[in-house]
């Protein structure tokens, strides 16, 4: 470990890894970035100078868990938009997160040894059901979005990618860094897709998304093998606040929530797989869920679901017994 090498240059480097080598979504880099200068930022005030990983090394759980006092204090002030206990508990566990991701980080690449981060306490948090559109939306996403587009080209492109995302349940970063060469490869209408970790997975395609995939491969500006298969205005990969801002504009003209989001199209496809008799693992399969754990989350919606339905269908469901 070079002990003059400063924290701030290790956070650019560490938040590169994550993007290239962890493969981990736009989303989840900024967050995990924001949290850690956060961190040395506090860490820097009460040095009164710049952090340096010798100094990260010699932090104690103390520390650390003054610096999360600091947090929770500051999100409590009186300045700042009100939370609910379990907001604060959620923030709480990606700082702890955050750390520990980062000195892991600094523990491989720089040799710093330091056990505080992982003695930390993890808050605990409530479990957050997905929260998929209806069937009837979730088939009218693509058409309705590609209706509000600009211009044709972008219609015939927003109309594949929103296909895409509820055929086959990819989430917007997995879509967005597809290539030409990735459709034309596509053996079998078998999408091979790269998601969290570098992970590798085969997503089959529909005939209705396949469809749209090759109306706009044939419309496409640019087709070569390594162009981005969903480009901008530019010719550039797509920006997902674009993808993210054209189904915003759609979700209020339908009068949708706000959780009518890219991402719900993903639970809505995991959610009707359920509801349509399909096991957990092969959409643990499909969904490219490191573990079954998380597929389940799609059991505990369904029995919600069920269960509101039998409240308002069933003849003696506001009787008492």
């Amino acid at each position: 470990m070079t002990a003059t090498l400063m924290a701030l240059d290790a956070l650019r480097d560490w938040t590169e890894w994550l993007t290239h080598e962890r493969r981990a979504s736009p989303r989840t880099v900024e967050a995990y970035r924001h949290d850690v200068l956060l961190a040395l930022t506090f860490f820097q005030q009460h040095l009164g100078a710049e952090v340096t990983l010798a100094d990260l090394g010699k932090l104690s759980l103390a520390d650390l868990r003054a610096w999360l006092a600091h947090e929770t204090a500051r999100s409590e002030q009186p300045t700042r938009r009100p939370t609910s206990a379990d907001s604060r508990a959620r923030s709480r566990a990606r700082h702890v997160s955050a750390l520990r991701s980062f000195f892991r980080y600094l523990g491989l690449r720089h040799d710093l040894s330091n056990p505080a981060p992982s003695l930390l306490a993890t808050p605990r948090t409530k479990k957050r059901l997905p929260r998929p559109l209806g069937e009837d939306a979730a088939r009218a996403a693509a058409e309705g979005i590609s209706d509000d587009a600009e211009t044709s080209l972008a219609a015939l492109r927003d109309r594949a990618l929103f296909t895409l995302l509820y055929g086959t349940g990819l989430r917007i970063g997995e879509a967005l860094s597809l290539d030409i060469r990735d459709l034309t490869n596509a053996g079998q209408n078998m999408l091979r897709v790269v998601g969290k970790g570098g992970k590798e997975r085969l997503v089959p395609l529909l005939p209705a998304v396949m469809e749209a995939l090759e109306s706009w491969k044939a419309a496409h500006p640019s087709p070569t093998p390594d162009a981005p298969l969903f480009c901008g205005v530019r010719g550039g990969r797509l920006n997902p606040g674009v993808a993210q801002r054209a189904m915003r504009t759609w979700r209020k003209g339908e009068g949708l929530p706000d959780s009518a989001t890219p991402h719900a199209l993903r639970h809505s496809f995991a959610t009707h797989l359920m509801e349509g008799g399909a096991d957990l693992r092969t959409i643990q399969e499909l969904m490219g869920h490191a573990s079954l754990s998380t597929t389940q989350a799609y059991t505990l919606a369904d029995e919600k679901h069920l269960l509101d339905v039998w409240r308002k269908a069933h003849p003696r469901a506001g009787q008492e017994s």
